[in-house]
């Protein structure tokens, strides 16, 4: 056992595929296989199911992907630890970010960056935020700058950095345009727009419904929050977005005692060591925070 064979097991079990796990791994699909087929011959069992184009965890596999992920995380921190010894602040970052943090959020945190760091090489990995929490939690990304779950994960620390406050709209033909002070019953009676089941946002929607007992309709689902700003606009649906989304396009509708906001801030892996350019970018991000914080120990 080495540990390009624990390399390249750990990638197929992440991938569930032999050929992804290659690209990733930039080899072969045959040199994934001859590794793969050499640990476990040296294991004496067999690691992966191999049923059609499913590649399934053996028992056994799945038993030596736990110690297996522990070992590579120990020697990417061992690397980054003996690369920062040096204090410099330089070489490659990878950050995952939402398109709506990227977009309205981050820019000016990573001019301010870069122009401190020239020499770090800054990444960035555009996913939904539910994606993006995975990924950190995996050991894959150091930092997320994304849209914080209400419950941080187990293996997750989340730091706050700015609160959106979130807005009830419709467009300006829409019927909810002409209701004074609209209700939760008013805003059902018609179908809503708004993001997938799963994210923040639509869950702070559906609590706010659900405390009232009244029934959500929900039309059409999209994580891109332009697009559902651009359906809003044209009458397609009500919907909740950012305050910085809002524009002169929407009629802001005041439904009264249903507060709602979010939080989006950074996120990082409980105990992993982050290198020096991270460290760095969770300071600059600080300095642009709502409030000051603490971020070098985010």
């Amino acid at each position: 056992m080495n540990l390009a064979h624990l390399q390249a097991f750990a990638s197929v079990a992440q991938h569930a595929s032999f050929s992804t796990a290659a690209e990733a791994l930039h080899l072969t699909q045959p040199a994934v296989s001859k590794r793969i087929v050499a640990l476990e011959q040296s294991l004496d069992t067999r690691l992966f199911d191999r049923t059609g184009r499913q590649v399934l965890l053996t028992e056994a596999g799945q038993v030596l992907l736990e110690h297996a992920t522990r070992v590579l995380e120990e020697l990417d921190a061992a690397r980054r630890r003996i690369h920062d010894l040096s204090g410099n602040i330089r070489g490659r970052l990878i950050i995952a970010t939402s398109h709506h943090v990227g977009l309205r959020r981050l820019p000016p945190v990573l001019q301010a960056f870069k122009h401190r760091f020239p020499e770090v090489r800054l990444e960035l990995r555009f996913l939904e935020s539910e994606e993006a929490l995975a990924v950190v939690a995996a050991g894959d990304l150091e930092l997320a700058v994304v849209t914080l779950p209400q419950t941080t994960p187990p293996r997750l620390i989340a730091k706050p950095l700015w609160r959106d406050e979130l807005q009830v709209v419709c467009g300006r033909d829409h019927p909810l345009a002409t209701v004074a002070e609209p209700s939760l019953a008013d805003l059902a009676a018609h179908p809503a727009i708004l993001p997938e089941v799963e994210t923040v946002t639509r869950q702070i929607v559906q609590q706010a419904f659900s405390r009232h007992d009244i029934e959500l309709s929900v039309e059409m689902s999209t994580n891109h929050l332009e697009t559902i700003r651009m359906m809003v606009i044209l009458g397609l649906g009500w919907s909740v977005l950012p305050a910085t989304l809002v524009d002169t396009r929407l009629c802001i509708l005041p439904v009264a005692g249903v507060p709602m906001q979010r939080d989006l801030g950074a996120v990082r892996q409980h105990g992993r060591t982050l290198s020096n350019a991270a460290q760095a970018l969770l300071a600059t991000l600080g300095e642009h925070a709502e409030s000051p914080i603490e971020a070098a120990i985010v």
